[in-house]
């Protein structure tokens, strides 16, 4: 099963998947590939696999990604060596995506593969208060362009299947649980009904 974890950048994105991938023995995550520099205490091939700009277009002409696009000036793409050799593992994946590579990869996956998506939203002040605070210093030109964006992401939720307010962490990372949970159960429970 592969979660898609969406929200505007500074919602807690990676925060949660790091707290689900702790709590939940079944949960691994799937680095993406961008061409973005690491921020300090990234390390390559955990969350991100950093590569060179002129890396990530070879890799987009020998079509080695699911879906890409660019983000925040950044490639960020999805390979799908690592997507298909992760689902054969049987894990779960968590997956932090923005919104058009969520509609991407329900376009071409959503027949092949058991999807679950959740987006996160965060009132926009509170999303600039975070964006000031975050460890790895935004410039305001890049506070900016995230707090822009914000209105073309949160337009998309209609394409999630659940959407939750991140204003508790503990609280959110409790009810993502609960949703994977549920969603694992059921998916089973229906192949098993069509077998």
């Amino acid at each position: 099963m592969l979660v898609l974890l969406s929200g505007v950048s500074g919602a807690g994105k990676d925060t949660i998947k790091k707290e689900l991938i702790k709590r939940m023995g079944n949960v691994t995550s799937m680095p993406s590939y961008t061409d973005r520099k690491p921020r300090e205490g990234e390390e390559n091939g955990k969350i991100y696999h950093f590569i060179t700009t002129e890396e990530f277009e070879k890799k987009i002409k020998e079509n080695e990604f699911y879906e890409y696009s660019v983000h925040h000036e950044h490639y960020y793409g999805t390979s799908k060596k690592i997507l298909d050799d992760t689902i054969k593992s049987g894990k779960i994946i968590v997956k932090d995506i923005e919104v058009n590579g969520t509609e991407n990869l329900l376009k071409l996956l959503k027949n092949e593969i058991d999807i679950v998506t959740i987006f996160l939203r965060v009132p926009k002040e509170e999303l600039r208060r975070r964006l000031k605070h975050r460890v790895e210093k935004a410039s305001i030109k890049e506070i900016e362009l995230r707090l822009n964006r914000f209105d073309y992401e949160e337009s998309k939720i209609g394409i999630y299947d659940y959407v939750l307010k991140n204003d508790d962490l503990e609280k959110t990372v409790q009810i993502i649980m609960t949703i994977i949970e549920n969603e694992y159960k059921l998916r089973k429970q229906n192949k098993k009904g069509r077998m």
